[in-house]
């Protein structure tokens, strides 16, 4: 049976994640939970322009309408 998307996010879970989002937006943190409509939440979140961190954050939500791609985040 093929997996859903829903299941790969969620095997992503309390792992390193990074999420594009539509305007070249880069957010990375440990995914801590999501909804149906791909809303995430992200601890230890630092936002990415040009490869370089712009902003800190304790914890983030981004809407699941802004999202354009999450992919793991390999473990140095």
């Amino acid at each position: 049976m093929a997996e859903r998307p829903l299941d790969v996010i969620h095997r992503s879970l309390e792992k390193d994640v990074l999420v594009v989002l539509k305007k070249g937006i880069e957010f990375r943190g440990k995914l801590k939970g999501y909804d149906i409509h791909l809303n995430l939440v992200l601890a230890d979140a630092h936002q990415y322009e040009s490869g370089e961190v712009v902003r800190s954050y304790g914890r983030v939500v981004i809407r699941g309408d802004n999202v354009l791609a999450i992919s793991p985040v390999e473990e140095e």
